[in-house]
């Protein structure tokens, strides 16, 4: 099927329905014919017998309605987040939602359900309510779902490389040290404002499927964050600077305490005064030196959401709609997207990645691939669904075709689909090169940290990005503070005006822990390792200005 045919007549289609393009037959190429393929259910083992009873229920009752495929998760979800500004507490909140959830494939087509009633036999029901959904659904099935093979069968413990879980740490004890930052903050002439806020996300997933996979996982991510506002004497302008150094990770409470909230505070302060007397940008072109604190904004929008083999498809289409990469085979392996030392991977393993995981919610274990190489776009993002859309590219590179371990729920409440890995512009291969040698060789430029305000058109080939600091050079030196910049883009030629990539001193993780896709929409945690980047003759904007 087309994708802009989709487009036009894919909202007609039945709730939960799995639509595969297929650019090949999958079963020439050794892909799971989920129709023939109906194991018996594991004996769980891994995870406390609660969690694993009810996935045992659920699987078994799957099996026997009818499912030819069925994988269960039951999950508990914690979030929390406190904020204040200045000395005053102005948001708590702490919620927890468990449940479990159920997907099956029945001859070819997928059913979904889910429930918070947590027993073996609310699980044998929704199991069977799935199965009758998925038999509902085989009315709009255009084609049937051909899953990639999975490796054997494996049970296994993941967690995040924590050292102290931030949800053993008293509220009081957080809002003692945000109010102490604020006060550290505002203790700078011309600072006016602070705010601070903590995030804290803890998952505790069990999955198992039918193909004998058996996980448990417990995820953290946290991320502290601050805004300093600083106001005019006159009250004629005020300006802001947030805390972009500090990222969200997937780690513990260590990362807050070791992040030096209070000490750092000041200088944020600093540069949010230095904004209202710096320098209104002049428009034209400008080479740009991009930090990781700002480029992975870019990466993410320009080349993550882009290979999403789903968006290439027409299969998702919210939030900044489709891609420019269509048809795939007239891409893979020809398109030019940066030049030849840009390489882009895609990967679930960072220390810290809001990405990392032991598996998938497919439990696939991941791997790492290279979504641009050498400057080429060489692979995409995919699922065990996915994977067969490209079997004949696979197969044309000698390359079996398997899912990356890009599947991910936001909860149990929801079915799982492709989200994106952490995805990583590598660092220069071949030396160390550092910021100092990035500005040394650019006579009008402009160093960018932190992300601001953007725009992305539908096909996520033209764009616009503002950050939150901006520094001058001129003749190889950073000479002073820039305001009301942004800059445009068209994606390959951004990419390929790259003329200098830094050195594995430069690199760091950015990230989001909120990025939407899908219908009902869902978030989902990801990092971006970036290091320091060199940009030629970039088209910039003076926001301030009208016309």
């Amino acid at each position: 099927m087309r994708r802009r045919d989709f487009l036009v007549t894919g909202t007609t289609a039945a709730a939960g329905l799995a639509l595969t393009p297929g650019l090949a037959s999958g079963l020439a190429h050794g892909i799971l014919d989920p129709r023939v393929h109906a194991p018996a259910g594991p004996r769980l083992r891994v995870g406390d017998p609660f969690s694993r009873d009810i996935a045992e229920a659920a699987l078994d009752a799957a099996t026997r309605a009818g499912a030819d495929y069925a994988d269960v998760r039951v999950s508990t979800n914690r979030s929390q987040n406190v904020s204040t500004r200045e000395q005053i507490v102005t948001g708590l909140s702490d919620s927890e939602t468990s449940g479990v959830g159920i997907r099956v494939l029945v001859e070819g087509t997928w059913g979904f359900a889910a429930s918070n009633i947590l027993s073996s036999d609310s699980a044998e029901e929704i199991a069977r309510t799935a199965v009758a959904q998925a038999r509902a659904n085989r009315a709009a099935q255009r084609r049937p779902v051909e899953l990639a093979p999975i490796g054997p069968a494996e049970e296994g413990e993941w967690r995040s490389p924590i050292e102290v879980d931030p949800f053993d740490v008293s509220i009081e004890d957080k809002v003692e040290l945000m109010l102490l930052a604020n006060a550290a903050a505002i203790r700078v002439p011309g600072a006016r404002f602070a705010s601070s806020t903590m995030s804290f996300v803890r998952e505790e997933k069990f999955f198992a499927s039918t193909d004998g996979i058996v996980t448990d996982q417990t995820v953290y991510r946290c991320w502290p964050r601050m805004t300093v506002s600083a106001v005019a004497s006159d009250g004629s302008d005020f300006q802001s600077r947030q805390s972009t150094p500090l990222q969200p990770m997937g780690l513990g409470w260590e990362y807050v305490r070791d992040a030096d909230l209070i000490g750092q505070a000041p200088l944020w302060a600093e540069e949010a005064v230095q904004k209202l007397t710096a320098r209104s940008v002049e428009p034209g072109l400008w080479d740009l030196v991009l930090l990781p604190s700002h480029l992975f904004l870019t990466l993410h929008e320009s080349v993550a959401h882009p290979t999403e083999l789903d968006r290439i498809q027409g299969f998702e289409a919210n939030y900044a709609g489709t891609s420019f990469i269509y048809p795939v085979e007239d891409y893979l392996g020809s398109f030019r997207y940066g030049p030849d030392f840009m390489n882009v991977e895609g990967e679930r393993s960072a220390h810290g990645g809001l990405s990392t995981v032991g598996w998938d919610d497919e439990g696939v274990r991941p791997d790492e691939y290279l979504i641009v190489k050498d400057g080429i776009l060489n692979d995409l993002q995919t699922t065990r669904e996915q994977a067969p859309w490209l079997a004949d590219w696979y197969g044309s590179q000698g390359v079996p075709v398997r899912s990356h371990g890009n599947s991910y729920a936001q909860s149990w409440a929801v079915t799982q689909f492709q989200r994106m890995p952490n995805i990583n512009l590598r660092p220069n291969q071949e030396r160390d090169v550092s910021f100092d040698e990035l500005v040394s060789e650019i006579d009008k430029g402009i160093v960018i940290e932190g992300r601001g305000s953007y725009s992305i058109d539908q096909q996520r080939y033209n764009a616009q990005f503002g950050g939150q600091v901006f520094h001058e050079i001129r003749n190889g030196r950073v000479v002073g503070m820039l305001r009301d910049v942004a800059y445009q883009i068209r994606t390959p030629e951004f990419w390929n005006s790259m003329d200098q990539i830094g050195g594995p001193s430069t690199y760091e993780l950015g990230g989001t822990f909120s990025d939407g896709k899908g219908q009902p929409g869902q978030a989902n945690a990801v990092s971006h390792g970036c290091p320091a980047t060199r940009f030629r003759d970039v088209t910039i904007l003076n926001t301030a200005r009208g016309g």
